[in-house]
């Protein structure tokens, strides 16, 4: 993002003490001046947002004039309600803390809930994905006879949107989750047979999912099937069952700081979503339209 903007990284030193502790210390005066703080909270997660709010917090007691925090990745954000009693919401907690850290601003990317943007009291710009996505799309399936599935029922809007992008059909993968973190897929609705299938998702976790369903699609006569998903989070043994699973490619964005492991499984592939973030802090700092993004 720094390289797309032609401007250099703020130094800075970010550091533990024995207790594990963060510190933070910023090596350049920034009185005055928009200041953006880019991190994703993926894992370690904790550790992520609490350098975050540290960095915030140094920032806002240097008079910065105004900071933004930049989310590729909002993390804690699957907790976006309450699922049973005596449970949190901590999609909202987390922004709460940021807000309270010091952040002016926030620019995050595909949340996987609409809603959240309601929890933050400032102002949040939320760009999406798909811009990027059908780009890839449309330069590997050219001539392919393409169906965009979602790989269950609450996706649909997502997968949906894609599909009307590309002009292309819609199915759905019913599945019925018998407990946290394992997923039975029921049935297939759509027309696949024959069909390059392409799910859609905003985030892979223990790809359990997307790999179930997968193997549902080649089994309704699916030629083949790729996934495209924004957030690899990729826990687990999720490398795993993805390198054994029918997918021909999983490609995920850049939201996350990809590893060598993930780099070293031979059906994923990474697209960059640095140069979209980059012109979205370009206009907010220019203090220009940013909903062109999204087209």
């Amino acid at each position: 993002m720094a390289a797309y903007l032609n401007v250099p990284l703020t130094k800075a030193t970010i550091r533990r003490f024995p207790d594990m502790e963060v510190f933070v210390e910023i090596h350049e005066n920034v009185r005055g001046e928009d200041v953006f703080v880019i991190q994703s909270t993926s894992f370690p997660a904790n550790d992520h947002i609490m350098e975050l709010l540290v960095s915030l917090d140094a920032l806002r007691r240097a008079s910065a004039k105004r900071i933004t925090a930049v989310l590729p990745y909002y993390g804690y954000a699957r907790q976006d309600r309450k699922p049973g009693p005596r449970t949190p919401i901590s999609a909202k907690l987390v922004a709460n803390l940021i807000t309270s850290a010091g952040a002016d601003r926030v620019l995050t990317l595909d949340l996987h809930a609409g809603q959240i943007q309601g929890f933050f009291d400032i102002p949040l710009d939320h760009l999406y994905a798909a811009p990027v996505i059908v780009s890839d799309i449309k330069a590997n399936y050219r001539e392919k006879n393409v169906v965009i599935v979602s790989p269950d029922v609450g996706g649909v809007v997502r997968a949906r949107a894609l599909a009307k992008r590309l002009n292309a059909d819609l199915a759905i993968v019913d599945k019925r989750r018998e407990r946290a973190g394992v997923s039975e897929v029921m049935n297939v609705i759509g027309d696949i047979e024959g069909r390059h299938c392409i799910l859609y998702d905003d985030i892979v976790d223990s790809a359990g999912t997307l790999c179930n369903a997968a193997e549902a699609l080649k089994k309704g006569g699916a030629t083949s099937v790729a996934a495209y998903v924004t957030h690899g989070v990729l826990a687990g043994k999720a490398l795993e069952r993805v390198a054994n699973s029918a997918l021909t490619s999983l490609v995920i964005s850049d939201s996350i700081a990809t590893t060598d492991a993930v780099r070293a499984t031979p059906n994923i592939r990474v697209i960059t979503i640095a140069p979209l973030l980059a012109e979205a802090i370009r206009r907010i700092s220019e203090e220009s339209s940013v909903s062109s993004l999204f087209d």
